[in-house]
């Protein structure tokens, strides 16, 4: 494999632009084609290149596929993308998969919906002195003739925090930039080194594969693309690019302390740490499972404290619940289970007499369904004590602006939303969904779905019942996050 051509990458997939804490997501639908390509001609988008010192403004900008088609991208290339990109993530049949339906449905979101899909998404982000000025100069005659806004979307800066108070982008897989790994392989323990191509199009995945995208005749118009490495004949479009997902996510901070508080009886320190139960980890962000002494290969070693750990440790989940959030979400589980019990310990445990948790997802290792988180918290902060206190008239909504990057929606994005996080009966819970993000919506053969089980450690456990709902759904779209080279032949494309 070729090594990375960084200056062909838009900076988002490697950096995060965690240093720019001000940041604003334009949607906007393209209203004349070749002003939009004029635009994007002169747009000032900021690769991958790293630089000393960090470059203070930056870019980004991606597509959805009404979008390409906005920009005269013709459906036989578009075809050439994923399902899941072309069809949209508002489609009724996906929205149900996604747990998107009473609140969360599409047709009651602000953007997003079915037919009304933004074009493109515009990331702006800046150091707070440069911010207010680089949006205005980016926003220029070209930008005004080409898109027509749906809405921007601004940002907090809540020192790391999400806004339910929790430490917030812990935990991230590192990625296999000098793609060293050998693919495929047998993981027997967990890693969090992940292969390059789950998360950028044009390289080998997890399963030693490159994920299908549009292959293009080599010709004058894709000239500046670069050679696909499974077909060097063919003309990669996607290579150096990803799938962005984005999601936005209103909380109900209010509700969610006044709902710990009430089943604390009122204590403060018991309600934080049932919100720690629920959560996964500590508002601090300390996991609640014991940190172990053997590395783990691509752990961060600045936050070895808070992530070098499984829950092989907890095979009960006595100590963080099955169904806690950063569990459903990253269980952390190898290619086998860790600890095969007996036949007569599996056939004790299959009977419901015995802790459940050894088989935590047996056919679904979570290498092959990381993603890359890159959102952002939007509202003011709101700290529990002072959540309890009635809210002032029309306050404004707090929440986070979920964005994801993946090279395969489905496998990735898709499976840890309606596989861990919407489904009721993860790792042996019943009743139960996201504590979070559950929806709470009766669905066939589990008429509840508000159900939060504690496990005991040696004593009986506790039911938390009744969970309302404490994230909504306010919009919501699939986008292509483009290389530098596609970026130009959809500026050229007829």
């Amino acid at each position: 494999m070729s090594e990375v051509d960084y200056a062909d990458m838009q900076g988002l997939v490697r950096f995060g632009y965690g240093q720019m804490t001000s940041a604003l997501y334009a949607l906007v639908r393209v209203k004349n084609s070749d002003a939009a390509k004029r635009w994007l001609r002169s747009a000032p988008v900021t690769t991958a290149v790293a630089q000393k010192p960090p470059p203070k403004t930056a870019m980004n900008v991606a597509f959805s596929a009404p979008g390409l088609r906005a920009l005269g991208v013709p459906e036989s290339i578009i075809a050439g993308f994923s399902h899941e990109f072309w069809a949209g993530m508002s489609q009724e049949s996906r929205a149900r998969q996604l747990g998107d339906v009473g609140q969360n449905a599409p047709p009651n979101w602000t953007w997003g919906s079915y037919g009304h899909e933004p074009h493109a998404l515009v990331m702006f982000f800046a150091e707070p002195d440069q911010f207010d000025s680089f949006v205005q100069n980016s926003r220029d005659q070209n930008w005004s003739n080409a898109f027509e806004e749906i809405i921007s979307l601004g940002t907090s800066n809540l020192d790391g925090d999400e806004p339910f108070g929790f430490a917030d982008g812990i935990s991230q897989p590192q990625i296999d930039w000098e793609q060293r790994l050998e693919r495929p392989t047998t993981q027997s323990e967990y890693t969090n080194v992940v292969a390059l191509g789950e998360f950028l199009l044009g390289y080998r995945n997890e399963y030693g594969k490159i994920t299908d995208r549009p292959l293009l005749d080599a010709d004058a118009a894709t000239a500046g693309l670069l050679n696909a490495e499974d077909m060097p004949a063919k003309k990669d479009l996607a290579r150096n690019g990803t799938y962005l997902v984005m999601r936005q996510l209103e909380q109900d901070v209010r509700g969610f302390w006044k709902f710990l508080h009430e089943e604390a009886a009122g204590n403060l320190a018991d309600a934080a740490q049932l919100g720690a139960k629920m959560v996964g980890r500590t508002r601090a962000g300390d996991p609640l499972v014991s940190i172990q002494a053997q590395p783990i290969p691509g752990t961060d070693p600045r936050t070895v404290t808070q992530n070098q750990f499984t829950y092989a440790s907890d095979p009960a989940g006595a100590r963080c619940p099955f169904g806690a959030h950063v569990r459903r979400t990253n269980p952390r589980n190898s290619d086998f289970p860790e600890h095969r019990p007996s036949t007569l310990r599996k056939l004790i445990i299959m009977l419901g007499f015995g802790p459940k948790g050894f088989y935590d997802d047996l056919t679904s290792s979570v290498r092959f369904h990381r993603i890359l988180r890159r959102g952002r918290e939007y509202g003011s902060e709101l700290l529990p004590e002072h959540a309890l206190q009635p809210g002032p008239p029309n306050e404004p909504a707090r929440g986070l602006h979920f964005i994801c990057l993946n090279a395969n929606i489905s496998r990735q994005f898709e499976f840890l939303q309606n596989a861990w996080i919407a489904n009721t009966k993860f790792s042996g819970v019943s009743g139960e969904s996201d504590p979070l993000l559950g929806n709470r919506e009766s669905i066939p053969g589990c008429p509840v779905t508000g159900n939060f089980r504690i496990p005991g450690d040696g004593a009986l456990g506790r039911r938390i019942s009744g969970l309302p709902q404490f994230v909504t759904v306010r919009g919501g779209a699939y986008f292509f996050l483009p290389s530098l080279r596609a970026l130009r032949y959809f500026a050229g494309a007829a």
